[in-house]
């Protein structure tokens, strides 16, 4: 089982699209968070840095990723939260012993900051994977190739969650199973539409939609214990 970060454990979009577009602002290209949500969900860093030199006509500022990191960072342990529910499906998975990793586009420092602050880091260590430690980022299947590598799987045994199209189209391309997930706070209405054009297999609005879909898709034997799903209802 290979979970996405941004979006699908932590909720963590909003924030961080709305820090890129105040600094991108800040240089002279008036953007909003949402714009940079549409754009650059599940984007790795040096990929989006491209896009965006390429609009600005100019290189961005050498430490643009570095400050942005340290706003985002300071919002992280201000008020930052699990996506509603994962907590409760990840905890299922855990007592179910199914094997489970975290391949995020995002640093291996920002998403160890994540995990930790909502209280996931023992849920997944020492299987978190970084964009940064392959060569291609999403939506190329490079990420995920390497994770199911290291955790001991063929790519025809593997879910991945995704929020965004970019990490549903790597998904597909690595040959595993899809599932898009709308359950973060920063997902518009339309964005199913997005993910099942890309690739994703199931569309799941929310954890528990979720649960039955690993559940079905992964065999998981008891997705979400009775008394769990009842607290999380």
């Amino acid at each position: 089982m290979i979970f996405d970060c941004d979006g699908v454990l932590v909720d963590s979009e909003i924030l961080a699209c709305n820090v890129q577009a105040r600094a991108i602002t800040d240089y002279g290209l008036p953007v909003s968070g949402a714009e940079v949500a549409r754009r650059f969900l599940g984007m790795s860093a040096p990929d989006m840095r491209a896009a965006l030199e390429a609009d600005l006509g100019r290189p961005l500022p050498s430490d643009h990723e570095a400050r942005c990191a340290a706003e985002l960072f300071t919002l992280f342990r201000r008020e930052l939260k699990p996506v509603n529910g994962m907590t409760d499906v990840i905890a299922a998975l855990r007592a179910t012993d199914h094997p489970r990793c975290v391949a995020s586009s995002s640093s291996p420092e920002r998403i160890a900051l994540a995990l930790e602050v909502v209280g996931l880091h023992e849920a997944f260590k020492p299987h978190v994977f970084s964009s940064s430690m392959v060569v291609r980022g999403k939506p190329a299947p490079d990420l995920f190739l390497h994770a199911a590598n290291l955790m001991g799987f063929t790519p025809k045994r593997c879910v991945v969650v995704e929020d965004s199209p970019n990490g549903v189209r790597a998904a597909r391309t690595a040959g595993m199973l899809a599932v898009g997930f709308l359950g973060g706070t920063h997902c518009p209405p339309d964005h199913s539409e997005s993910l099942a054009e890309a690739g994703a297999q199931r569309i799941c609005l929310d954890a528990d939609e979720l649960s039955e879909a690993l559940s079905k898709l992964a065999g998981v034997q008891a997705a979400l214990p009775s008394e769990v799903r009842s607290a999380s209802s």
